[in-house]
């Protein structure tokens, strides 16, 4: 701010003028005019008026600088706003960026565009893709426009997107290894424990081509799928992914996967914990060498007769804090309601030697119980009221419990089906209600394993997350490499999120975060600053504490926020 003296015939006025600049043209607003030479000389008595504006406008300068000035904004409600003028603006994912560059991926991006030698922006790119898969998740078109919505406006057009899509995919393993290794500057990775699990994504399309291939479908959508294989950390942070044929085995895809690992990440001790789906003979052995190990959740179910009998009998269970032998058909079920019993033994089948470990809880048994009686009254509901609604199940849908008879007692074919309930079916399992198995090659007590397997839920979250809140699909692409590449940005956006939420100390839930930096936006005033127009809440109140700056100031200079956003990509 500066001092503006005018001189006319019949007086000499004192201004305070601001230079600013508005639509990328430079010019001046009065911020206040001060009053004409004699009314100055009739106010401060004996002071000169020319040394008292020039201290005066010196004293605001130096509040400005220091953050505390005061702004009186004028509007006119006779006023229209000017055409396409865009006045709001989304502050959330300045806290994303922070973790964006902690992670280097400015370099990354850097080094690769001094490689392919493309004149875009990729860095540009890559974080507004990031930035809008968390907060305004939706298709590559809508994205080259929603991203306009943050502070900070993109410099990129929407075929540049689709190129730098097909840059990404090739570089997709050298991406992941280089974000890992920089990840380890931000803290310890608990990279002792490594969880693998697959999943699939649809396609709204008819014809399968490509990674684009018919397979069993985790939404039972008729649709070509691909699949996603996901190594997650101990402390559910996305590790490394690969993307697959719809069509294709997933225990098949755990080695390629866990080989780059091993190859580019430089990490061989590790223990890797999956589900019975990918618990194949081939993958433990594979886990069962140098220093590598392996937990897998094992089916009772499949065991073999004598050890389904020596699982489910009630005699010779153990507490991990007692010594004592219990048999569980005799147990106070009050007393022993949150106690997990457990039994274990060595298994060897050819020539491979496993450890193979039971659990029983009564709260378990009593959570697959209600569960089941739910389904039971389901199935009910549905033979007395709409048998037409009855098609294939599946071995978790309720409809396994229906009977269906189709033929008279004389063996003759029926007119009509009898439908009932299959009481066998649901007594036999009830056998295994409370009870859950897994094998491992470690000497470790019972206790830590069960205790490690316990985390798998942490990647179901993850891609919960990826379909759900980040809306990873249905997919619109069409080429293979730019498909590899929408999951790259997906699984990139999944990794900053997670940050975020260790950031948070995991004290709020996913769509708690994502809804309040979707709602961080902020009013400009041309000339003066951003007025935040969220609420101030606990949640953005712990953000700001952890990020070590506040947005949350009645109005937000210009110059104040330049420095914020500078500090987010130091």
């Amino acid at each position: 701010m500066r001092l503006s003296v005018s001189k006319s015939a019949n007086a000499t006025s004192f201004y305070v003028i601001k230079s600013l600049a508005i639509n990328g043209k430079r010019t001046s607003k009065v911020v206040e005019k001060l009053g004409t030479l004699q009314e100055l000389k009739e106010k401060l008595g004996g002071c000169d008026p020319y040394e008292w504006a020039k201290e005066y406008v010196s004293k605001l300068n130096l509040e400005e600088a220091s953050n505390r000035t005061e702004v009186v904004a004028k509007f006119s409600s006779s006023k229209r706003i000017r055409k396409n003028e865009q006045r709001s603006f989304n502050g959330g994912y300045i806290f994303l960026q922070q973790i964006y560059n902690e992670l280097k991926l400015p370099d990354i991006c850097k080094k690769i565009s001094h490689e392919s030698r493309f004149k875009f922006d990729l860095n540009s790119i890559l974080s507004r893709l990031i930035f809008s898969r968390i907060i305004f998740p939706s298709s590559k078109l809508a994205t080259s426009e929603l991203s306009k919505r943050f502070i900070e406006q993109p410099n990129f057009k929407l075929h540049q997107i689709y190129r730098a899509l097909e840059i990404l995919s090739r570089k997709c393993d050298y991406m992941q290894s280089s974000i890992y290794q920089n990840s380890l500057n931000l803290g310890k990775r608990n990279d002792r424990f490594l969880f693998y699990d697959c999943t699939n994504y649809f396609f709204e399309i008819e014809e399968a081509e490509g990674l684009k291939q018919y397979g069993v479908s985790k939404e039972n959508r008729p649709n070509p799928i691909v699949q996603m294989g996901l190594f997650m950390d101990g402390d559910g942070i996305p590790l490394a992914f690969s993307l697959n044929k719809g069509n294709a085995n997933e225990q098949t895809t755990l080695q390629p996967l866990e080989r780059k690992i091993l190859r580019d990440f430089q990490l061989s001790k590790f223990i890797v914990c999956t589900d019975a789906g990918l618990s194949s003979e081939s993958n433990r052995k594979f886990n069962d060498f140098g220093e590598r190990a392996f937990i897998t959740t094992q089916s009772i179910k499949k065991l073999k007769s004598f050890l389904k009998e020596w699982s489910l009998n009630p005699e010779g269970w153990s507490l991990s804090c007692s010594d004592k032998l219990y048999d569980i058909s005799k147990i106070d079920e009050k007393v022993f309601k949150d106690k997990v019993f457990y039994k274990e033994r060595w298994i060897k089948e050819n020539n491979f030697e496993q450890k193979i470990i039971v659990t029983f809880s009564i709260k378990y048994r009593n959570y697959q119980r209600k569960i089941r009686q739910k389904q039971i009254e389901r199935a009910i509901k549905v033979i007395s009221e709409n048998p037409s609604k009855l098609k294939k199940a599946n071995s978790n849908d309720y409809k396994r419990f229906i009977k269906k008879t189709s033929c008279t007692s004389t063996g003759e074919i029926a007119e009509k089906n009898a439908l009932s309930l299959n009481q066998i079916v649901i007594e036999e399992e009830a056998i295994y209600d409370g009870f859950y198995a897994v094998c491992t090659n470690l000497e470790e007590e019972p206790a830590s394993i069960i205790k490690i397997n316990r985390q798998r839920w942490e990647i179901e979250e993850c891609f919960r997350i990826m379909k759900n809140e980040f809306k990873a699909r249905p997919v619109y692409l069409s080429r293979d490499d730019r498909i590899e590449a929408h999951f790259l940005t997906c699984y990139l956006a999944l990794i900053l999120f997670r940050f975020l939420e260790k950031k948070l100390n995991n004290k709020y839930t996913c769509n708690e975060i994502i809804d309040n930096l979707r709602d961080m936006n902020f009013f400009e005033i041309n000339g003066e600053g951003l007025v935040p127009t969220y609420t101030r809440n606990d949640f953005t109140d712990d953000l700001h504490e952890a990020y070590g700056f506040r947005t949350d100031f009645q109005i937000m200079t210009k110059k104040e926020l330049k420095k914020i956003i500078k500090k987010t990509k130091a």
